[in-house]
């Protein structure tokens, strides 16, 4: 079916209708009226020929080389691969530096937009003028190549800044999600030994202003390697004094005013660490992902082009995610800015202040490619179509959906109302390890399904495999990747044998397992099912159900806490909490209050439960192993079939009555 031709005026009743109706349509064509710029035919001819070779072309072609590579992949280390080692490059350069040089540094990098309206347009050249001053400001507080610097801003382009100043000397950067607590500020400072944070007086959300900086020196302490700390002015009023601490505190504009204008670009080893980010495991203590430069760099770049079929002459780009995750690394900073692109950064929340503001912002600047979370699609479904309604969104010719699966009816909803049935989405799969898009449609290319991620991309090699290894070439199984590519991680920081064991022990060092559960059809199309770990996936973000327990048990009142994930409409999944509390001390409102904001203020108000339910114990194993595979499907709903192996099989119907209660409740 063509959808280029659906007829989506009318009614809210002749839309919902519209969406019944195509539910069952199983595959959509490319729109007939949209025209790809980038041909991909030769490039998956090339890959399936030599992946090598490809990527070795893909780097000649995209980046900017000091030192030509001769080396592609060095493999004889599995699982600790090296791409185009004896070669030296800078990121920092191949960002900005280049498009400066070519005469392109008045074309706008950033249109960036502040929650209460604030505009600014931020331009190649400004861009590289401020991450110069940025750098050596950097030096001069003594960070070298390879010290980790760590960033802790909102979105705004200051974080862009910070995180081009360190790759233009060689710092690794440790970017923290702005909505995480500063306690995890400091767990991942203390853990990265982190020489530098750059953070900013106060943050605004929907109209309310925290005050980051104090926040985070109440949470600090005292760390070793921690020497200075940079505050950025954040945007808007400030009302109150900012604590800075005399001899270790410095005002980033001041930094940037005393700083010598002129940093040239070090060459440094493709094989540089480049950032570090942290990922919620299947144990409390985060995972350090860490990426290297080049590789990394070539996958960002060539998948944003491609994926997304880029022009940076005529697109206006705008990633909706926040930079403190892989997305914000790879599609709002690095792949973007690595191609020259203008993009859209924007600082507020999708609904304030109203909830009409992104459909403001596409007219306003025009966007032409739109990417965002499929729980960001579902909130819009529920605030109704007339708020895109009220602006003119034809700009728009390529969307994009990014952090989980998508359900078909939102799938559809974005087609229609967003993308007026003449845009190609691109379901994208990957994930913080992989760097950049794995699995996707081409723009204009591939046939959709609403809710599969269609097809690898080029030089890329995902398979299925069973619980014993075997290749699933029809069906459910096991992801895995079973040849590198350049923008894999390339170890877990400071912890090589935690990598060896959560990513390659399973089927071998050649065979990457990627953590998820999916099924392939007939036709190859993949479609990915969820976590096969203990990892819930809440609005596209990566929480521990471990780091979670953790912050609930540590509240006075608890004696011990279970984590599980329950399906949700909004958010793809929720937290549920199973909680057994001290003493005779029963569990109430007041207390549930009370964890969900203990939560909040060890992780982050992401991490918050969904819903407590009060437990007087938990199913264990007789060996005292939490079997969470049935809490999670009490959660549900679910059959929970033989419980007998229980040390107390009586459990589980107390249990099973008390989520009954609780959804009675609500």
């Amino acid at each position: 079916m063509g959808p280029g031709h659906i007829d989506v005026g009318g009614t809210v009743a002749d839309l919902a209708a519209t969406l019944e109706d195509l539910l069952a349509v199983e595959s959509f064509d490319p729109p007939a009226g949209f025209t790809r710029r980038r041909p991909v035919d030769a490039d998956r001819a090339a890959a399936d020929a030599d992946p090598q070779a490809f990527w070795a072309d893909a780097a000649r072609e995209l980046l900017t080389w000091d030192k030509p590579f001769t080396q592609v992949l060095d493999d004889t280390k599995a699982p600790f691969y090296t791409w185009f080692a004896d070669g030296e490059l800078n990121l920092s350069a191949n960002c900005l530096d280049r498009h400066v040089a070519a005469g392109r540094g008045e074309r706008v990098a950033f249109h960036w937009r502040g929650e209460e309206g604030e505009r600014r347009d931020v331009t190649y050249a400004d861009l590289l003028a401020d991450t110069q001053r940025l750098a050596n400001g950097l030096s001069a507080l003594g960070v070298r190549a390879g010290d980790v610097v760590g960033i802790f801003l909102p979105m705004i382009p200051e974080v862009a800044v910070a995180m081009l100043a360190c790759a233009r000397i060689g710092a690794v950067h440790n970017v923290v999600f702005g909505g995480f607590a500063p306690s995890a500020v400091r767990e991942r400072m203390e853990v990265s030994d982190a020489k530098v944070l750059i953070t900013v007086d106060g943050a605004r959300r929907k109209g309310r202003r925290a005050p980051v900086k104090a926040a985070v020196d109440a949470e600090l302490g005292e760390l070793p390697a921690l020497e200075h700390i940079v505050v950025v002015r954040g945007p808007g009023e400030n009302p109150g004094e900012v604590p800075m601490t005399p001899g270790r505190d410095v005002w980033f504009d001041e930094l940037l005013a005393g700083a010598d204008p002129d940093c040239p670009a070090i060459p440094l080893p493709a094989e540089h660490p480049l950032f570090i980010l942290y990922s919620s495991g299947s144990t409390a203590k985060p995972k350090g992902i860490l990426h290297s430069t080049a590789g990394y760099l070539l996958g960002a770049t060539y998948t944003h082009r491609m994926v997304f079929d880029i022009d940076p002459d005529t697109d206006v780009y705008w990633c909706s995610a926040d930079v403190g995750w892989i997305t914000g690394h790879s599609y709002i900073v690095y792949g973007p800015l690595s191609n020259g692109a203008t993009s859209v950064m924007y600082e507020g929340a999708p609904d304030y202040p109203d909830h009409d503001i992104w459909w403001r912002i596409v007219e306003e600047y025009r966007v032409t490619v739109f990417y965002t979370a499929p729980t960001a699609i579902r909130s819009c479904i529920k605030w109704g179509a007339e708020y895109p309604g009220r602006h003119d969104l034809s700009s728009l010719r390529v969307l994009g959906t990014v952090g989980e699966p998508i359900n078909p009816k939102a799938w559809l909803w974005y087609h229609l109302v967003i993308g007026g049935g003449r845009c190609p989405i691109v379901d994208t799969w990957w994930q913080t390890e992989t760097g950049s898009v794995l699995i996707s449609p081409l723009a204009g290319v591939t046939p959709t399904r609403p809710g599969s991620a269609t097809k690898p991309l080029p030089g890329i090699s995902p398979a299925l495999l069973s619980e014993d290894g075997e290749p699933v070439t029809e069906g459910t199984g096991i992801l895995v990747i079973t040849k590198p590519w350049p923008s894999m991680l390339r170890t877990l920081y400071k912890d090589d044998d935690r990598f060896v064991e959560t990513y390659f022990s399973r089927f071998g060092p050649t065979t990457y397992v990627v953590g998820d559960a999916a099924r392939l059809d007939a036709d190859g199309y993949f479609w990915i099912i969820g976590r096969i770990d203990d990892v819930i996936n809440v609005s596209g973000h990566r929480l521990s159900t471990a780091e979670v327990e953790s912050a609930i048990v540590a509240h006075e009142a608890v004696a011990e806490a279970a984590v599980v994930a329950e399906p949700d409409e909004q958010t793809g999944q929720a937290i549920v909490a199973f909680v057994t509390l001290t003493g005779n001390r029963a569990g109430d409102a007041a207390t549930e209050a009370e964890l969900r904001e203990h939560v909040a203020r060890r992780i982050g108000k992401l991490a918050r439960p969904r819903r407590i339910i009060w437990a007087d114990d938990l199913p264990k194993t007789r060996s005292g192993k939490i079997m969470r595979r049935l809490l999670r499907d009490v959660a549900a709903g679910r059959e929970l079939g033989d419980v007998t192996t229980l040390r107390d099989p009586a459990v589980m119907a107390v249990i099973t009555e008390a989520v009954r209660a609780a959804h009675d409740d609500e």
